[in-house]
């Protein structure tokens, strides 16, 4: 007898002519709207006008998802390469976080600069919707089969059953480690952890740092149980960027930290 959770969601909702209305594209406008309000309600504990948070959105956003339609691209570029009118369907699924990560942190440095708001306190006020944001992105995940786990006895394993779903061919039927819930888990707890010491944290930009290392780190353990391709070292591409994530976080700490000392010594 096969254990596991069955997962046969249409991820398809409905359909109005041409267009699907996909469980994913619900996710993804949840998890927008959260990443505002609790953004906003954040910006108030700064200083910072609602405003400027509204006025922020819409760029982080088109930086967020070009950022991460092209490092998805990358990762599965053979396929996309033999499906090229796939590259514009979003609504389908194919966002990486890392991708989202480093476009939206351009848009926002840019916008930042502009508005001439310091840029380590914007970052700051951002970490808790962001984090607020991937948990309920992987709901979509969830459904749509897009961020699958490799094979697994364990009996909290999901079966896609669903032939819309966009697990491989292969991989239909079988249990699978259900990485969205991993990566969920890991970013509750974060976002508890960030929650409870982020007042604590007085230098602008170090929580937005300590974040990028957390994530990093539960990014590199928790992609050992997916079936993505192999960039070098016999590692995936996340893992890669992970580890390059997480030395620039770190090394970007000790600078702040060091320079900030040697600014109070003098003083």
């Amino acid at each position: 007898m096969i254990l596991g959770i069955v997962i046969n969601i249409d991820p398809v909702i409905t359909r109005l002519g041409s267009l699907e209305i996909r469980w994913y594209s619900v996710a993804i406008l949840l998890a927008i709207i959260a990443a505002v309000i609790v953004s906003i309600w954040e910006g108030k504990r700064k200083g910072i006008q609602a405003d400027r948070i509204l006025s922020l959105a819409p760029v982080a956003l088109i930086g967020g998802i070009i950022g991460a339609r092209v490092f998805h691209l990358f990762d599965h570029w053979s396929y996309y390469m033999a499906n090229p009118v796939q590259i514009i369907e979003l609504q389908s699924g194919g966002l990486a976080i890392w991708g989202a990560l480093v476009g939206g942190a351009l848009a926002v440095i840019i916008y930042a600069w502009k508005a001439r708001i310091p840029i380590g306190k914007l970052m700051d006020l951002l970490v808790p919707g962001l984090l607020a944001a991937q948990i309920i992105g992987r709901f979509g995940c969830i459904v749509n089969g897009d961020a699958y786990g490799g094979p697994t006895s364990l009996p909290w394993g999901f079966i896609y059953t669903n032939p819309r779903a966009m697990i491989p061919i292969d991989l239909v039927g079988i249990p699978t480690h259900p990485y969205p819930v991993y990566d969920m888990l890991w970013n509750v707890m974060t976002l508890c952890l960030v929650l409870k010491f982020r007042k604590s944290i007085n230098q602008n930009g170090i929580l937005f740092l300590l974040y990028l290392t957390a994530y990093a780190i539960g990014r590199f353990i928790l992609t050992f149980v997916r079936q993505e391709n192999i960039m070098f070292w016999n590692l995936q591409e996340a893992q890669v960027v992970s580890i390059a994530i997480f030395a620039a976080a770190v090394a970007a700490i000790a600078f702040m930290m060091i320079k900030n000392r040697i600014r109070t010594v003098s003083e």
